[in-house]
C-alpha cells in the first residue's frame, strides 16, 4: 500500500521556535511511516527534512528552480521544476494532507491551494486565520491528525475511479 504524503510548508526563513517545531513536524512524519514533500529549501523546509531524516524518514523537495543541488542537504529526492512559486502547486497536489509550520505569502498560497483542493490543511503558527484550516496545539497534533486524514481520504479514492487528489 501506498504510502501517505504529508506536506510540510513554511518560510524560507525560520526563528529557532519555527525551526524546532518544523523539526519535531518531520520527525513525526516519518515515524507515522509518511513520505514527507517539501519545497526543499532552507527554513521550515529544512528543518522538517532534518527531522525526517533522523527519523528514518523519505523527504522530497519540489524545488523552484533548475537545479536539483539547490535542495536542502536533507532532501533525498530533489525534483527541479523551473517553475518559480508556481511549484507550490506541485506540492499540493503531491500531497494528500499539509501541515503549516509558520510562514508568509508563499506559506499562505500553499494553504490556498490545498484548500482549494480539499486537501485538509493542519496550521501550528500564524498565518491560519484562514477558513477550513485546523489549529492545532503541536507538531505531533498536527501530523496525527494529518496522517489520519491523509489515510481516511486515500480510503475513500481507492477504487471510484476518481483520482486521488480529488
Amino acid at each position: 500500500m501506498r504510502r501517505p504524503v504529508i506536506a510540510v510548508v513554511g518560510a524560507g526563513t525560520a526563528s529557532e521556535a519555527a525551526a524546532e517545531a518544523a523539526r519535531r513536524v518531520g520527525s513525526a512524519i516519518a515515524k507515522a511511516g509518511a513520505v514527507l514533500i517539501s519545497g526543499g529549501l532552507g527554513g521550515v523546509m529544512e528543518a522538517a527534512a532534518q527531522g525526517a531524516k533522523e527519523a528514518g524518514g523519505v523527504t522530497l523537495g519540489i524545488l523552484p528552480g533548475a537545479d536539483t543541488w539547490s535542495a536542502n542537504p536533507h532532501i533525498d529526492h530533489p525534483i527541479a521544476t523551473n517553475m518559480g512559486q508556481a511549484r507550490n502547486a506541485v506540492i499540493v497536489q503531491t500531497a494528500d494532507a499539509v501541515v503549516s509550520v509558520h510562514g508568509g505569502y508563499g506559506t499562505l498560497s500553499e494553504i490556498a491551494l490545498a484548500l482549494k483542493a480539499a486537501k485538509p490543511v493542519f496550521c501550528i503558527h500564524p498565518p491560519c486565520e484562514v477558513p477550513g484550516a485546523r489549529i492545532v496545539e503541536s507538531p505531533e497534533e498536527a501530523v496525527e491528525r494529518a496522517v489520519a486524514a491523509a489515510r481516511k481520504r486515500m480510503a475513500s479514492s481507492r477504487g471510484k475511479g476518481v483520482e486521488r487528489d480529488g
